[in-house]
C-alpha cells in the first residue's frame, strides 16, 4: 500500500516538528516554506530553531536522511496530498486586530494546487470565525471546489511551546474541529498516529474559542499573579511566599509573577478571543493583557531605584541584561519581555545583553559567556530563568561586578543571601 502523502505549510516551532513527526509514523511528507534558507537546513537535516528541542534534532536528521520528508518553496507540492496542514504564523497588528497576510497567502496557495478529496487541516491559532469566514472562503474561491463535498476541513490548534515542542504534540490531549463528520473522521485517523493523549471532537468555531480561550485563561492568570507582586512589594512581603501559602488552600493555582509574558502566543491569542468576540465587549481579558505588557517597565522602575541606591546614573552606568528568550532554555525572541528593557537602557555607558541561545536581541550582539557579561558591570538585571543562572551565586556576582546591584526578574536568588552579601537587591514581588 501506497504511504499516505501530507504537505505542511510554514515550516517554524509548529511546522517542523509536525512535519518530521508525520514523516516518522509513515507518511510521505512534504513541507513548504517561503523563507529558503529554511528550506535549504530542512533538506540538509539540520534543526534551524534555536534552544533545546530534546529529541528534534536527530529525528529530522533521521527522516530527511530516510527521504520521508523534504521541504520546498513551491505550493504546486500540494497537489497529489491527501492531507495539508497549514502551520503559518498569525500575529496581530498595532491596532491588536489579526493580521492574516501570512495565513491567506497560505491558504490561497493550498487552495490554487490542492487536488479533489484533500483534507486540509488548520493547527495556526486563530481568532473565533475565522475558519468559516476567511479559511473556508479563500479555498472554495481559489480552487473552485465545494467544501463538503470535493474537500474536507479540520481545525486542530497546535499546543506546543519551545523546549517541549515533541513532547507536547506527543502526549497533549488535542481538540479537533470539523467542517462536517468526515473532515473529523479523517483528522482523528491521523492525529490517532500522532499523540498518546486523547482527542476531542467539535465544531471548527468551537475549536477556535477553545484554543484562544485558553492561553487567555493562563495570561489573566500571570496577571493575577504579577498584580498581587505589585501589592505585595508596597506591603513588605514576598509574593512567592504568599504564592506558596494561597496554594496551600484546594481549588487554588496562583502563578509565578515575573518580567513579563512573552513568546508567539500569550502576547496575542488573547487579543483574537477579544477580536472574535468584540460584539460582547470583553473587559477583564484587556486589563490582564495590559498588567502583564507593563512588567517590563516594572523592572525598569526597580532597575532606575537600584540605580539611586548606588548613587549611579544610568548615562554612567554598565549595565548586564542577562537573558534575551522570552523563555528559559529557548532562543525564542519572540515578544520577549527583554526587548522593552534592552531598548530603553540604550543610553547607559555600556549595555551588554548574556543568553546562552541567542545570537542578537533588539540590535545587540549577545554574548554567550556570563562572567564576561558581569564583569565589571554596575547593574545585572536577570530576565529569563536560564539553567546556568542557577550557578551564579552572590559571592560570584560580587567578586565580578563593580557597584553590584541586582535585578532579580525571576525570583533566582535569595533576598536574605543578596542582602548579606552587600549587593543592592531589588526583585519582583518583594520588598525593598
Amino acid at each position: 500500500m501506497a504511504r499516505e502523502k501530507a504537505a505542511v505549510v510554514g515550516l517554524g516551532y509548529v511546522g517542523i516538528p509536525l512535519s518530521a513527526l508525520l514523516a516518522s509514523k509513515g507518511f510521505d511528507v512534504v513541507g513548504i516554506d517561503v523563507a529558503l534558507g529554511q528550506v535549504e537546513r530542512i533538506n540538509a537535516g539540520k534543526l534551524p530553531l534555536k534552544g533545546d528541542e530534546p529529541g528534534l534534532a536527530q529525528l529530522l536528521e533521521r527522516v530527511v536522511k530516510a527521504k520521508k520528508l523534504r521541504a520546498t518553496t513551491s505550493f504546486a507540492e500540494c497537489r497529489g496530498r491527501t492531507a495539508i496542514f497549514v502551520c503559518v504564523d498569525t500575529p496581530i497588528d498595532e491596532q491588536k486586530r489579526p493580521n492574516y497576510q501570512n495565513l491567506e497567502s497560505a491558504v490561497r496557495g493550498v487552495g490554487r494546487h490542492m487536488s479533489k478529496g484533500a483534507l486540509v487541516i488548520v493547527e495556526s491559532t486563530l481568532a473565533p470565525g475565522t475558519m468559516l469566514g476567511v479559511v473556508a472562503k479563500t479555498l472554495q474561491k481559489e480552487s473552485g471546489m465545494k467544501l463538503g463535498k470535493d474537500f474536507k476541513l479540520a481545525h486542530c490548534p497546535e499546543r506546543v511551546m519551545p523546549g517541549r515542542l515533541l513532547h507536547n504534540i506527543t502526549t497533549y490531549d488535542r481538540v479537533l474541529g470539523g467542517y462536517d463528520a468526515e473532515s473529523i473522521r479523517r483528522a482523528e485517523a491521523i492525529y490517532s498516529k500522532l499523540t498518546k493523549g486523547k482527542l476531542h471532537p467539535t465544531d471548527l468555531t468551537t475549536a477556535e474559542v477553545v484554543k484562544t480561550a485558553e492561553n487567555a485563561y493562563r495570561d489573566v492568570q500571570i496577571a493575577f499573579a504579577n498584580e498581587v507582586a505589585l501589592i505585595s512589594e508596597k506591603l513588605g512581603v514576598d509574593a512567592y511566599e504568599v504564592r506558596r501559602l494561597v496554594n496551600t488552600c484546594p481549588f487554588r493555582d496562583m502563578h509565578v509573577p515575573g518580567a513579563g509574558v512573552g513568546g508567539h502566543c500569550l502576547p496575542k491569542d488573547p487579543w483574537l478571543l477579544v477580536h472574535g468576540g468584540r460584539e460582547a465587549g470583553p473587559k477583564l481579558i484587556p486589563t490582564a493583557r495590559a498588567v502583564n505588557e507593563a512588567m517590563p517597565f516594572h523592572v525598569l522602575d526597580l532597575a532606575q531605584s537600584a540605580l539611586d541606591e548606588l548613587g549611579v546614573s544610568l548615562d554612567d552606568a554598565v549595565v548586564a541584561v542577562m537573558g534575551g528568550a522570552f523563555l528559559q532554555e529557548s532562543g525564542d525572541v519572540r515578544n520577549s519581555p527583554s526587548i522593552p528593557v534592552i531598548e530603553s537602557l540604550s543610553c547607559a555607558r555600556e549595555l551588554r545583553v548574556h543568553d546562552p541561545y541567542v545570537a542578537e536581541i533588539a540590535g545587540i550582539k549577545v554574548t554567550k559567556d556570563a562572567r564576561t557579561a558581569l564583569r565589571g558591570a554596575d547593574l545585572a538585571i536577570f530576565m529569563v530563568a536560564h539553567k546556568e543562572y542557577a550557578r551564579i551565586s552572590p559571592a560570584m556576582l560580587k567578586r565580578l561586578m563593580h557597584k553590584a546591584a541586582v535585578v532579580d526578574g525571576r525570583n533566582l536568588f535569595s533576598y536574605e543571601k543578596m542582602k548579606k552579601s552587600g549587593i543592592v537587591y531589588r526583585a519582583v514581588g518583594k520588598a525593598v
